[in-house]
């Protein structure tokens, strides 16, 4: 009986990665064949639901502070005891401190704040894990991650040598003179810390979280140069405070600085999202013995071959010896990626209206799945 592991990323606007899966599994059991589950993410939207479902974990949901300041419940996850691997809590930021939880007509970067992100950490912290995964994709705040680290218990003081009590936001990055790291709640110094992060834009500057990031925000120009300005002066105060330069550290400006603040002030780790959520589900372990695995995306583009999470499948994969066939929602970048490993691509609603393949999205993975399994399907 043919072996099928299924690891797909969610299709955009129709499918999470958990359904694309469960359609793939449906297909393979239809082929005659025996698969296994495996939803995957790049550290963005659905990373919780995919990593938690794929372990067989467990979801929490924690009151925090909202971007705005209001109080909203956002959900977590602790992950399945996996073999080797530590207890695992997995956040994703914009479950507490992202850009659709603001009203479009509120949006504004200098009012908004990761102070709920640095709440959710401080939960994880008190369940008892030993590795915190944080993906950072979709915030609302360019605060340098300094309403997280005040969750955490980070000091900060203005010029005269006030503590500022309010949660920050990026507004405030400017009243910032000094930075006391040695409040920080020293669970952390036991925790791996890993944040998900796939750009590499630094702190400040042209390419920087305020002038790239800001204005989709809401941020008119001359809040962008205050943002800017304002994330320059916490870089000063971490390195003042004994900490690295991060001003031009790639991924530092992810998440409106949010990526350089939490190595600074938190002490974490950066890494590439699709590669971090595998190496978490122990992806390499479960794929072994597959006789396929099968993957999948909206579309398969330049984006993808960058090593988001398809290519990151078929990397992994391939390294086992197994073939990976994506079954994507569109494609326009198949002959590369065949060059690059993969062993086939199939996209899902061929010559349907996009609508169509939208609102089937379910029952056409279900029947490409199954397609492929029939085709590689070994003759007696």
């Amino acid at each position: 009986m043919m072996r099928v592991l299924c690891a797909p990323d969610s299709l955009k606007e129709s499918l999470s990665a958990v359904e694309a899966a469960a359609a793939m599994v449906r297909g393979v059991q239809a082929a005659g064949g025996e698969a296994e589950a495996c939803p995957i993410a790049d550290g963005g939207e659905g990373t919780v639901q995919a990593m938690v479902t794929a372990t067989g974990g467990e979801f929490r949901t924690t009151r925090v502070m909202g971007p705005l300041g209001s109080p909203i419940d956002a959900t977590w996850g602790v992950l399945g005891a996996l073999p080797g691997q530590p207890k695992t809590a997995v956040i994703e930021m914009a479950a507490a401190s992202g850009l659709p939880l603001v009203p479009g007509e509120q949006r504004d970067p200098t009012r908004t704040t990761t102070y709920g992100t640095g709440e959710l950490v401080l939960a994880a912290l008190e369940a008892g894990v030993q590795r915190i995964v944080l993906g950072i994709g979709g915030s609302a705040t360019t605060d340098a991650g300094c309403g997280a680290a005040m969750a955490l218990g980070v000091r900060f003081f203005d010029a005269e040598g006030r503590p500022i009590d309010e949660p920050i936001t990026g507004g405030m990055l400017d009243r910032i003179e000094h930075i006391d790291l040695m409040a920080r709640d020293r669970r952390l110094d036991k925790v791996e810390l890993l944040i998900a992060c796939d750009v590499t834009n630094p702190l400040t500057g042209p390419s920087g979280a305020a002038a790239v990031y800001g204005p989709q925000k809401g941020a008119s120009e001359q809040q962008v140069n205050e943002l800017d300005a304002g994330l320059a002066n916490v870089a000063n105060c971490v390195e003042q405070a004994g900490q690295a330069d991060i001003r031009d550290m790639p991924g530092a400006g992810a998440a409106g600085g949010l990526g350089g603040g939490a190595v600074a002030m938190l002490g974490g780790e950066l890494r590439r999202g699709a590669e971090l959520v595998l190496e978490t589900v122990g992806f390499e372990q479960r794929v072994r013995g597959s006789d396929l695995c099968l993957t999948g995306e909206g579309k398969l583009d330049g984006q993808s071959l960058s090593g988001k999470a398809v290519m990151a499948v078929m990397a992994a994969a391939k390294r086992q010896g197994i073939a990976t066939v994506a079954l994507v929602g569109a494609a326009e970048e198949v002959e590369r990626a065949m060059a690059m490993g993969l062993a086939g691509c199939r996209v899902i609603g061929e010559g349907l209206p996009t609508s169509e393949s939208i609102a089937h999205a379910g029952e056409l993975m279900e029947k490409a799945a199954r397609e492929v399994v029939l085709e590689r399907k070994p003759t007696a």
